[in-house]
C-alpha cells in the first residue's frame, strides 16, 4: 500500500517558535511508519521554507505531500494565515481553518463569540499597542478593579502574560505584552485553573472530550505562565480532582467554545472556576504536542495512544471533515 505523505509544518515567524519544533518533532515521531511517510517542513524565523532540510517554497511542498500537518504555535500558525497559503494550493490540512483561527488566536474576539454563546468569560479590553503605555495604565488605574491580568491579544503558552497589581506593573505588563501587539487587559478571577480538549468525530458535530485538566502552578506563581507551563513545575492532575457536577459542566463549556468559534479536528479550552461561575479564559485551536504539552496528558488518561490520535486527525483532514 502506498503510504500517505504528510508534511509537518514546524516552526515559524512567531515566539513560540521552540515549542512549534518540539510539537512537529513529537508529530514525526509518532506517525505510523506503516501508513505515513513523514516530511519534516521547517519555516525558520525568518520566513525561509525547508523541506527536509533542504531551502524549498510551498509550491514544491505541494507537490511532495498529500496532507500537512499543521504544528505551527501563534503568528502565522494559529491566526489563520498559513491556512490560507495551504487552501490556495490546495493542500489538506489539520486543525481549524482561516476564520476560527484566526478568531481562537485573537482573544479578544474569541470572547465576543464566547459571549453570544451564552458563556461567562472575564471582562477585558483590547488596548493598541501603539497608544501612550502611561495614559493607558493611568485609564485602567482608574476605571478597573486591581489587579488585573495583562496579556498580549494574539499570542499563546502565555507569553508576556502578567498580573498587575499596582499601577507600576500595569506600566510594565503593557510594556512586555505591546512587544507583541495589542495588549488585552482582563479582570482577574481567583479560582482554580482547569483545562479541557476537545476532538471531532468522524460523524459531523459530534465531539469526544477527554477528562479535564486541574492545573496547580506553583506557589512561587500565581498562574500558569510560561515558566510554570514548560518547566516542569506545574501538577497537573488528569483527571481533575473535581466534584462530577464540575467534571461534566467543563466538558460542556469545552464543547460550547470549540463550537462557538467553529474549531475543526481538536481544541483546548481553559477555564477558571470560581464562587462565582466557571469562566471561559480561551481556546487553543492548536494545543502543543510536546511531552510537556496537557493534550497528550488527557488523551493517555483516556486510554488513547497519540499515534491513534494522529491517525484520527490525518483521516478526518483527508476526508474533508
Amino acid at each position: 500500500m502506498k503510504k500517505i505523505r504528510v508534511g509537518v509544518i514546524r516552526g515559524g515567524p512567531s515566539s513560540e517558535y521552540a515549542v512549534s519544533l518540539k510539537t512537529g518533532e513529537s508529530v514525526l515521531r509518532n506517525l505510523d511508519s506503516e501508513r505515513y511517510l513523514p516530511v519534516d517542513i521547517l519555516i525558520s524565523t525568518h520566513g525561509d521554507w525547508y523541506m527536509n532540510g533542504v531551502r524549498t517554497d510551498l509550491g514544491t511542498v505541494a507537490e511532495q505531500v498529500d496532507i500537512v500537518w499543521n504544528a505551527l504555535h501563534g503568528t502565522f500558525g494559529e491566526d489563520g494565515k498559513v491556512q490560507r497559503l495551504l487552501e490556495a494550493f490546495n493542500i489538506p490540512y489539520t486543525g481549524s481553518g482561516v476564520l476560527p483561527s484566526a478568531l481562537g488566536m485573537h482573544k479578544g474576539l474569541a470572547k465576543d463569540r464566547f459571549r453570544k454563546a451564552g458563556l461567562l468569560t472575564p471582562e477585558g479590553d483590547v488596548v493598541e499597542s501603539e497608544g501612550d503605555i502611561e495614559e493607558t495604565a493611568f485609564h485602567f488605574f482608574r476605571n478597573r478593579h486591581l489587579p488585573v491580568i495583562v496579556k498580549p491579544v494574539s499570542g499563546g503558552s502565555s507569553v508576556a502574560t502578567s498580573i498587575a497589581r499596582t499601577y507600576e506593573d500595569l506600566v510594565s505588563a503593557i510594556k512586555q505584552a505591546s512587544q507583541y501587539g495589542d495588549v488585552l487587559v482582563e479582570e482577574y478571577i481567583e479560582g482554580t485553573e482547569a483545562t479541557c480538549c476537545v476532538i471531532d468525530t468522524s460523524t459531523p458535530g459530534e465531539n469526544l472530550v477527554l477528562h479535564p485538566i486541574e492545573i496547580v502552578p506553583p506557589r512561587s506563581k500565581d498562574f500558569f505562565d510560561y515558566d510554570a507551563k514548560y518547566g516542569g513545575e506545574t501538577e497537573e492532575i488528569c483527571p481533575g480532582r473535581f466534584a462530577p457536577h464540575i467534571q461534566s459542566q467543563l466538558r460542556e463549556l469545552a464543547q460550547k467554545s470549540h463550537q462557538a468559534i467553529g474549531a475543526r479536528h481538536y481544541s483546548r479550552s481553559d477555564f477558571i472556576i470560581s464562587p462565582r461561575g466557571i469562566y471561559v479564559l480561551e481556546i487553543n485551536t492548536l494545543p502543543g504536542l510536546t511531552e510537556a504539552s496537557l493534550l497528550p496528558k488527557a488523551l493517555q488518561a483516556g486510554g488513547v495512544a497519540l499515534p491513534d490520535f494522529l491517525d484520527h486527525i490525518v483521516t478526518l483532514a483527508l476526508s474533508g471533515k
